[in-house]
């Protein structure tokens, strides 16, 4: 494997609120840190991080369902959290529907990057972090889930996601791997 992509999940402002008025807010807290920690891992080794996030138009038809509206663009709420600390080098990249690589120029973008193996976290796993990770090999790339850097709104759920998909057939293609793991890798792959 050569470079590598940070793929951060819609840690949108509207998904994810510290005073507690996000959809996700409790078990989006948890995944900060690692996520904070994962970032600066892709940086410092010369990785790209790009943020995926939630930007819908008024009306949009998943609101038609039982889906809130919400990361209404221009409203800021489809914006990441401060406390990920966005840096001028890393891609804002909106989307429209729950798999980050759905009608957006992301997998042309990673080839211009020279990527080969994207790294998915954020909210949430058994959706739009797996819908990502999964498109991620539909568009001939490897694929990692971070365990520990991706969250659910009940975490049996999160943790049923993971193990359904840790024996999953593309086994080479695709892993899962905590926050400690793949940054070891990246520190290993710059040094050799």
């Amino acid at each position: 494997m050569g470079r590598y992509a940070l793929l951060v999940v819609d840690m949108i402002k509207d998904n994810v609120n510290t005073a507690g008025h996000g959809m996700l807010d409790n078990e989006a807290r948890n995944i900060v840190q690692p996520i904070l920690k994962l970032t600066r891992a892709f940086r410092r080794t010369g990785n790209r991080v790009v943020f995926a996030c939630d930007s819908f138009m008024e009306g949009d038809f998943l609101f038609s369902g039982r889906f809130p509206p919400h990361a209404i663009r221009g409203t800021g709420g489809d914006y990441p959290i401060p406390e990920l600390e966005m840096q001028p080098t890393d891609l804002y990249l909106p989307k429209r529907r729950m798999s980050s690589f759905h009608k957006t120029d992301l997998d042309q973008t990673l080839r211009t990057w020279g990527v080969d193996t994207v790294v998915v976290c954020g909210i949430v796993t058994n959706v739009c972090v797996l819908l990502s990770a999964m498109d991620a090999i539909q568009n001939d790339f490897y694929s990692v889930i971070v365990s520990d850097a991706c969250a659910c709104h009940k975490q049996e759920i999160h943790e049923m996601t993971l193990k359904l998909y840790e024996t999953f057939q593309f086994l080479g293609l695709f892993r899962i791997m905590t926050s400690d793991q793949i940054i070891a890798e990246l520190e290993s792959a710059r040094t050799t």
